[in-house]
């Protein structure tokens, strides 16, 4: 008698084609060695999905036909990341890469032995991937994150979904075989193949749309669109190169989490190599220059990064990067086009930026018409005539700029010198050159054009970050219509904001402005949101939630806001810190200001200078009326060690470097890279290199940990 066999049941049915199709999905987006046709796997889906129809309580968030969702309803929540997502330092050429590996080398012990991996730098945008425990050992994907500030980003997590090479779900097995837990992080970075950016590109044109500028634009736009639809059909990828667990790195080495993130699933970049010295990664850049155009992505650089994560963290991070890594950029790309005309920008400040309007160009795969030049000194020194012929380069593969005049037979001088206008493009004010400066300025606080700046300065992410302040709204809240705006923007071209040259602004707004000073953004109500063009309730709530929300935000990023000249993102953390409060910073001495870290004479007559104009005052208090943050945690500074400059060198048995320089800049000393006659003391650990014989050479006091503690007292 023949034995009887059972029928699956539709749990098992479903597991296993989730399982096919999980197979499937690796071999077609991470390893590129598909096995199925479109067709195939379709068909595949589909079953899939029906019978997940029929069975609904089998249905999971990990499963393959869960990719595409439906579109967030209140837009995207902000999100803290749990490690910062920093920027890094950039090399341009040899001298500095090696440059950066002496001072590598300088914060580690003489015998240690500093291996770096070498990764293509994609030219995209960062995420951030939260997995976390699933019901069978597995892990799952919990939400995605952008980079946002840095310190806050946006849950994209519907929108990362439909990305093919994200996994949504980690099996046991492969958590077994990679080393990892059921809860982990991955960093990454989000690309949109050029292949896929020039269907996009077809599809826009064929529509009446303008074709978008180049593919990393394209990628940061698809990534935040509410139509996860849209996402889907754009075809993203995702590269991930960091393994992190509750804000730590997760493993010993990077190239090790670069092995395990392979084991999991996830595509990472094949190009990656570990090498053994400076020579090897200079090697490894010329090939990835040599190979450049010949990828199926964008990138404009190498990164390089020290590998032992014991090293990193004992090498740390300055204010806003890691020590521990560095971008290597490739040299700017560059074209010859024809120089138009000249537009005149006017910035926060009140900077005038003179900005050329070129014969439109592709440069590095974005069309380029519009270029600065800096300032009056800079078009002296080019020599640069309206008709010229010039070479423009997109610097860092990103700001374009004009850096010589070509002559020749095909490509004759013009004729027309450029005039540096005498007054204010936008309010008719007089310009002023300040001496030691090569900038002219306008110095009319009332300014529209520097007005405009500053709004979107105060509203933008590294700031008090308002979603929804961008520039259309901005432009509106100051009186003009989104015709205004649109027929002052030239899309997929690189042009200064419009409503900044004269030609885009010569006339007045049309309709009554809505502020006057950021500090009127916060008395804007809902009557005045709907009354603008394309704002609907869900938007004028969205908007007004967001001004809400800002008051939260720190007192240095108030500081920052305020665009006081030359404080920048430290500088405003640094004063916060120092004073505690707004009320103390503004009855700050211009002395007391000086004896911050970092804050020279310069910075502090400007702080100084900006707290003492009626104007600025007012506005201040205006602010505190709203109930924005005026007071921070004061660091407290002694004077122990004030006068005394040290360096650190070696590695001390029970403080970090930061931590030493933390204690010594709080007693009211300084901390030097460099030993010189000036230096007061080295502190040096364990196996301290050259700094140390440096010292004993110019006489230099030498303590170890317990003399430097001594000190302290």
């Amino acid at each position: 008698m023949a034995a009887k066999t059972h029928e699956p049941t539709p749990e098992h049915k479903i597991e296993a084609l989730r399982e096919e199709l999980r197979h499937h999905e690796h071999l077609y987006y991470v390893l590129d060695a598909p096995e199925w046709t479109d067709a195939q796997y379709d068909q595949r889906v589909n079953q899939l999905r029906a019978l997940e129809a029929e069975h609904p309580k089998l249905v999971t968030p990990d499963s393959p036909t869960q990719r595409v969702g439906g579109k967030p309803k209140d837009g995207f929540v902000k999100v803290a990341h749990s490690r910062a997502m920093l920027s890094l330092d950039n090399a341009y050429n040899e001298e500095e890469l090696r440059a950066w590996a002496e001072r590598v080398a300088g914060g580690l012990a003489a015998s240690e032995v500093v291996r770096y991996v070498c990764e293509l730098k994609l030219d995209g945008l960062s995420l951030a991937l939260q997995y976390g425990p699933g019901s069978g050992g597995e892990a799952v994907l919990k939400s995605g994150i952008t980079r946002g500030d840095g310190t806050v980003g946006e849950d994209v997590t519907s929108n990362v979904r439909t990305i093919r090479s994200v996994p949504l779900h980690v099996s046991a097995k492969e958590l077994k075989t990679s080393g990892l837990p059921q809860d982990f992080e991955v960093r990454g970075e989000v690309v949109l193949p050029q292949k896929a950016f020039e269907k996009m590109n077809e599809e826009r044109v064929a529509a009446g749309m303008a074709a978008a500028a180049n593919p990393r634009n394209a990628a940061a736009g698809t990534i935040r669109t509410l139509e996860p639809n849209i996402v889907a059909q754009r075809r993203l990828e995702f590269f991930a190169y960091f393994l992190l667990r509750e804000g730590e790195f997760l493993l010993h080495e990077q190239s090790e989490g670069l092995a395990a993130l392979r084991g999991a699933g996830f595509l990472v970049n094949k190009e990656a190599r570990m090498v053994g010295s400076i020579d090897e990664v200079m090697e490894f850049i010329a090939r990835a220059e040599g190979i450049r155009d010949g990828l199926p992505y964008e990138i404009d650089g190498v990164v390089v990064k020290v590998d032992s994560v014991a090293q990193q963290r004992r090498l740390g991070f300055t204010g806003k990067a890691p020590r521990w890594a560095i971008a290597y950029k490739f040299p700017a790309r560059a074209a010859v086009t024809k120089l138009e005309g000249v537009l005149f920008q006017v910035g926060r400040t009140g900077k005038v930026t003179p900005v050329a309007a070129l014969a439109p160009v592709v440069v590095g795969g974005t069309t380029v018409s519009r270029a600065t030049l800096h300032n009056p000194d800079e078009i002296v020194r080019l020599g640069v005539r309206i008709g010229d012929w010039v070479s423009v380069e997109r610097g860092g593969d990103v700001i374009p700029k004009i850096t010589e005049v070509v002559e020749d037979k095909a490509h004759p001088r013009g004729t027309e010198e450029i005039v540096f206008p005498e007054v204010c493009p936008r309010c008719g004010e007089g310009l002023v050159r300040e001496p030691g400066e090569v900038d002219l300025r306008c110095v009319n606080v009332s300014c529209p054009a520097r007005l405009e700046e500053e709004l979107r300065h105060f509203a933008s992410r590294g700031v008090m970050n308002i979603e929804g302040l961008g520039e259309s709204m901005v432009a509106q809240l100051l009186g003009h219509s989104l015709a205004e705006v649109e027929a002052a923007d030239e899309p997929g071209s690189e042009n200064p904001d419009p409503g900044q040259s004269e030609e885009a602004v010569a006339d007045e707004p049309t309709r009554k402005a809505l502020v006057h000073s950021i500090a009127d953004i916060y008395g804007i109500t809902k009557e005045d949101l709907l009354s603008l063009e394309r704002v609907g309730e869900k938007t004028a709530d969205s908007i007004l939630a967001e001004i809400e929300r800002s008051k939260k935000q720190p007192l240095n990023r108030v500081l920052l806001g305020l665009g006081i000249r030359h404080v920048g993102e430290r500088t405003a953390q640094a004063l916060a810190e120092e004073f505690g409060s707004m009320d103390a910073l503004m009855a700050a001495s211009e002395e007391n200001l000086k004896l911050v870290n970092d804050i020279g004479p310069k910075v502090a007559a400007t702080v100084r200078e900006f707290f003492e104009n009626e104007r600025n005052v007012a506005l201040v208090e205006r602010l505190r009326g709203f109930g924005l943050t005026f007071t921070a945690e004061k660091k407290e500074r002694g004077t122990k060690l004030e006068g005394l400059t040290f360096v650190l060198t070696g590695t001390l048995p029970t403080l970090t470097r930061d931590e030493a320089k933390e204690l010594i800049e709080r007693a009211g000393g300084k901390v030097s890279g460099s030993v010189s006659k000036k230096t007061s003391y080295v502190v040096a650990g364990e196996e301290a290199g050259s700094k140390l014989e440096k010292a004993e050479s110019l006489g230099v006091k030498v303590v170890d940990e317990v003399g430097l503690l001594a000190l302290l007292g």
